[in-house]
């Protein structure tokens, strides 16, 4: 009989920047981003994957980081909300569309659920088609699978048209994953 291997190497690209580490088997990814690499803005808020502030994307596609375990994830990319704001020429940072509207929308109360939000509406506009004005009910679609216990969504759903129309007028100037991260190094 061989013995049951209770940790395992993985390597993940994590917000464009090869990653490493030797997790338990049943570590979930909100655990590894958290406490092995130190990436601290993915939130773990339900544990059930209710809430979405846990929402990374994985491969491009937002996932809830607290029902994948990392093991899962060996060999894809992998983007949290460290991901979305860019370095710039200047060593500055140029924050993605979606969260420079939740900052000028007030879209955001305890900012509990704020990284989730950003990461699933980020990847949401960016898949869409930028040529035609966002609708309400794609609005809806877009903050509908996360929650927000201290607002309305009427400054989140604010937001989203903001970003959408600046997406829309300047074009996704910032895709996901394409370009070296401000916050790669681990934790801050």
């Amino acid at each position: 009989m061989t013995p049951i291997d209770t940790e395992r190497s993985i390597t993940v690209t994590v917000n464009g920047v090869p990653r490493g580490a030797r997790v338990p088997v049943r570590r979930l990814l909100s655990d590894a981003l958290r406490h092995d690499l130190g990436l601290t803005g993915t939130h773990v808020g339900c544990e059930h994957g209710v809430c979405g502030a846990c929402t990374v994307l994985v491969d491009g596609t937002p996932v809830r980081s607290c029902l994948v375990l990392a093991v899962q994830v060996d060999g894809a990319a992998v983007t949290t909300v460290e991901g979305l704001a860019r370095a710039d020429d200047d060593g500055g940072q140029v924050l993605h569309p979606v969260q420079e509207a939740f900052r000028e929308c007030h879209a955001l109360q305890c900012g509990f659920c704020t990284p989730g939000f950003l990461v699933t509406i980020a990847a949401g506009l960016e898949a869409r088609n930028l040529s035609t004005e966002i609708t309400e009910e794609e609005v809806d679609e877009l903050v509908g699978g996360n929650l927000c216990r201290c607002t309305g969504y009427a400054n989140i759903k604010k937001a989203v048209r903001h970003a959408a129309d600046t997406m829309r007028r300047n074009g996704a100037e910032l895709p996901l994953g394409n370009s070296a991260p401000l916050h790669e190094q681990g934790p801050r």
